[in-house]
């Protein structure tokens, strides 16, 4: 298990911090996530055109994408990494990898810091991920749509030795309930990737009864938007 796990679970990550009152991915939504009992936040980098990292979830601000910006043209509410981190010392973050553009800049903020025991870092493209793994080695990561895919259907099959290998380089699978039509997260399946050694986080759950299920199924963490309702789950 790496050391960004410091036990099974189950676990909750805060999908962008918890933002009732707030603006998401922002130091105040990882603040409140915290206060309310996440045991990871959960966020989004994007990287600027001056090459900075920062945490927003979507592409573009009123339709001018982020890459093509510079850090100053920013609204002040979106925080970069560097000061997440810094701001929150013993926090452990699960990163998206959102643009190419990123995977540079963060790389350097986790080295510079020292942070790699506490980062996760996916991404939906999986040159992304490598990229940035590559640049900042000793940091858990889970796979791409691309890359779990064939781990999927070998589980579905039956086929355990291929699981294996297709999930060999990886710490966790983080990936939805369910997809055209397909259960992905049945107790079955779950066991299989277990057994492949990887954690299974299951994105993005609000609902308490689907949380429960999930639970029930054997995941190791729930992504939510509403931490507050999977702390009281967990409590009760």
């Amino acid at each position: 298990m790496h050391s960004y796990f410091e036990n099974t679970g189950p676990h909750i990550l805060a999908h962008q911090g918890l933002a009732l009152d707030c603006t998401p991915n922002t130091l105040e939504a990882f603040s409140s996530a915290l206060a309310a009992g996440a045991d990871y936040i959960e966020t989004d980098a994007h990287g600027t055109k001056d090459g900075i990292a920062v945490l927003f979830h979507d592409d573009d601000i009123n339709g001018v994408p982020i890459s093509t910006l510079l850090f100053t043209d920013l609204p002040e509410h979106i925080p970069t990494l560097r000061s997440a981190l810094e701001h929150f010392p013993q926090v452990k973050f699960n990163i998206d990898i959102k643009n190419s553009e990123a995977s540079v800049p963060v790389a350097q903020a986790i080295n510079e810091l020292k942070a790699h025991h506490r980062i996760l870092l996916t991404s939906f493209d999986a040159k992304r991920r490598k990229t940035t793994m590559q640049k900042a080695p000793g940091t858990a990561s889970s796979p791409s749509v691309s890359e779990f895919t064939p781990a999927f259907f070998a589980a579905l099959c039956g086929q355990q030795w291929l699981v294996n290998r297709l999930l060999r380089n990886f710490d966790a699978v983080q990936i939805p309930a369910s997809a055209l039509s397909l259960n992905i997260v049945s107790p079955r399946l779950v066991k299989m990737y277990h057994k492949a050694g990887v954690m299974v986080h299951v994105w993005t759950i609000n609902d308490p009864e689907q949380m429960k299920k999930l639970l029930e199924a054997g995941v190791n963490g729930i992504v939510t938007d509403r931490t507050d309702i999977a702390v009281t789950l967990l409590k009760n």
